[in-house]
Order: structure tokens, then sequence, then C-alpha cells
């Protein structure tokens, strides 16, 4: 079934829907209380993947009017324009790169530092990964920019290094931090640690995020079938620790009470851009400085190296079984006989002929 549009009521581009929404510090949440429909779906119209329509499509082209209007207010005179005017629009003045990070930095750090304690149960690790994936945001900016949802590329980076396992081995976080102070955040923070890895992130993304099944399966890397799985599991084992949050819209309520109460912050974008700046210098002069010592190791090597075989000296052995030379000594009665004899033979001896026959 294709949905119409209104001809009294055009919608922008869906670009256009997501920069008016941003020009008045509205977050998706928000803009669906007030048309009174979910966070997905907002997030679905702006991405272009679904066209708003029927009464709801309707209220929101008139909401997008009225966040439009002030913008067409500060025209200076001669500059309004529509169907029948001489003059076209003058288009707004682009964002440099560093002005579209910190407007996204703004926009979903917050939010991103207390999703990923629901992850990890640990403040200064939640803000370390969050600063770590716009760092690593910004140094492939061209690409996150070019991305149809930049928010969404900035928390799946941040999702995995907080899930990574190699923490555990570093010291500082060997030992657990002091949990909540509320028993019922406590209880519901404990509970969400002994999930697997991937159960809690499939529950943190539905239930805390407020993204649709196939939008959770997409950022998990899973099927859907496999996300509804692990979701489904998720549930049973928070209810059978905490029986109240069998229903979905509590426990949705719950998680967003626990990441709010520990009151997170995290760092301006100045600090992060240049952070990730200073460290991309550090590594490509490390990378500079092995490099040389490769080469330096390698000419050295060319240098001192021989230019022609040379075999190899055997090692010394030692000769085993060779008899002791006879020592000299004075001649036996025996041995003086035989040796005068010999010389008073002056011949050799008679030559042997063969006898014949």
């Amino acid at each position: 079934m294709v949905t119409t549009q209104s001809s009294a009521t055009p919608l922008p581009p869906p670009e256009e829907r997501r920069r008016l929404r941003l020009s008045h510090a509205l977050t998706q949440a928000q803009l669906a209380a007030r048309l009174g429909v979910s966070r997905a779906t907002v997030r679905a119209w702006e991405s272009g993947r679904r066209v708003p329509g029927g009464s709801d499509g309707e209220a929101y082209a008139r909401l997008l009017t009225t966040l439009a209007e002030p913008t067409a207010a500060q025209e200076p005179p001669g500059k309004a324009y529509g169907p029948g005017s001489e003059t076209a629009p003058v288009p707004p003045e682009p964002l440099t790169p560093a002005q579209a990070f910190d407007a996204l930095y703004a926009f979903c750090a917050p939010a991103l530092v207390r999703q990923t304690y629901l992850l990890t149960g640990r403040r200064e690790l939640a803000r370390e990964v969050v600063e770590r994936a716009f760092q690593l945001a910004w140094q492939r900016w061209p690409e996150v920019a070019r991305d149809r949802d930049p928010a969404g590329w900035v928390r799946a980076m941040a999702y995995d290094y907080a899930l990574s396992p190699w923490h555990r081995f570093r010291p500082r976080y060997r030992h657990p931090e002091p949990p909540p102070a509320d028993p019922a955040d406590r209880a519901l923070l404990h509970a969400l640690l002994e999930l697997p890895p991937a159960y809690r992130r499939t529950l943190v993304l539905y239930d805390g995020v407020g993204l649709d099944l196939p939008e959770t399966a997409a950022e998990t890397e899973a099927s859907t079938p496999a996300a509804a799985n692990r979701l489904t599991h998720a549930r049973e084992a928070l209810a059978a620790c905490l029986p109240e949050l069998a229903d979905p819209a509590e426990l949705h309520r719950r998680l967003l009470v626990l990441a709010s109460a520990e009151r997170l912050q995290a760092a301006k974008p100045t600090v992060v851009r240049t952070g990730g700046e200073r460290r991309n210098v550090f590594w490509t002069r490390a990378a500079i400085a092995f490099t040389v010592t490769i080469i330096g190791a390698t000419t050295l090597t060319l240098r001192t190296a021989p230019t022609r075989y040379e075999a190899p000296i055997a090692p010394a052995q030692a000769v085993h079984g060779v008899p002791p030379p006879a020592a000299l000594g004075p001649l036996s009665q025996e041995e003086e006989a035989l040796r005068a004899k010999l010389r008073r033979a002056t011949a050799g001896p008679e030559r042997l002929a063969p006898e014949t026959r």
C-alpha cells in the first residue's frame, strides 16, 4: 500500500526534516512525544525508510512547517520565495567539519554515556568509551558525515569498545566500582551485568534506546529472529531476578531511571577532538620512528654482512682407538739373535719357481 501526501502540507526531504529538528534542539524522543508516535517512527521518517502518511503525517508536516517559520521570518526583505517569486532561496551557510562534529557530539554524547554505563556498570569506562568512539569518528569524519545515521555509527563503535573482553586485564578495571545508592537500581544493574554481553546489548538497544527489532538486529549484526530470541531470553532472566520488570513499559522506565541517576557528564567536544588529534599525531610519530629503526637496522646488516660465502670451521674432535706409541728400550736375547742373523744374510730369499710335471 502506497501512502500519498496531501498537497496542502508538503513534506521537506528527510535531511531537511532532521535539520529542522536539530535547529530547535529537539531530540527524536521529544518530537515523537509531541506527535504521539514512537521514537523509531520518527527515526524512520528522518532516514527516508518510511513515508509519513495519514493523520500522523499531517501532524508531522504541520509541525515541520512551524519549525521552519522562524527561519523564514529571519530572511531579509526581497528574499522571500515561493511558487510565484522571482528570487531563489538563499542556501544556509554550510557547517565546517568541526562544527558538524560538535553538533553531533552535543546531541549524542550525554545519552551515549548513560547507555554505556548500563552495559559496563563503570562510570569512568563509560566516559572513556564514548570519547574513544567520537575520536574514531573524527578521524574518519568524511565517512561518518556521509553515513545515513551518524549517531548509530558512533553508538555501534562505543558499544563494541565497551563490551571488549580486554578491559578485565587492565589494572584500573580489575576491581568493581561502588554500586548505585538506591537498592532497586543496584539490583537492576547487578541483574544487567549478569546477562551475556550480546543479550545485554540487545536489551539496552530495544528497551533502553527504543530501537525497533530490525534496527536492533542490524546494529548487533544478527538476524531479526536471533535478535528477538536474545531479547526474549534477556527479559526472562531479568524477570526471574526482578519480577516487577516483566512488564516492558516498566523495564523501559527503570532503565531510564538507572541511567539518569548517576548524572554522568561527557567531556567537551573540543577536548575530544584535540585529544583524538594528539593521539593520531602520537601514533603517526611512533610509526615513523619504528619504520626508521627498521630501515637503520637493515642498512647496518647490509653494511656488516659478508659478501662471499665462507665455510664454517668444524669444531675440534678427539680421536679415539689409536694405540699408544711403543717406548724405546734394550732388546731381548731373542731380538738380538734375530738382528745378528739378518745382518749376516747378504742375499734375499731364494727365488721360487713352479715345478714342471
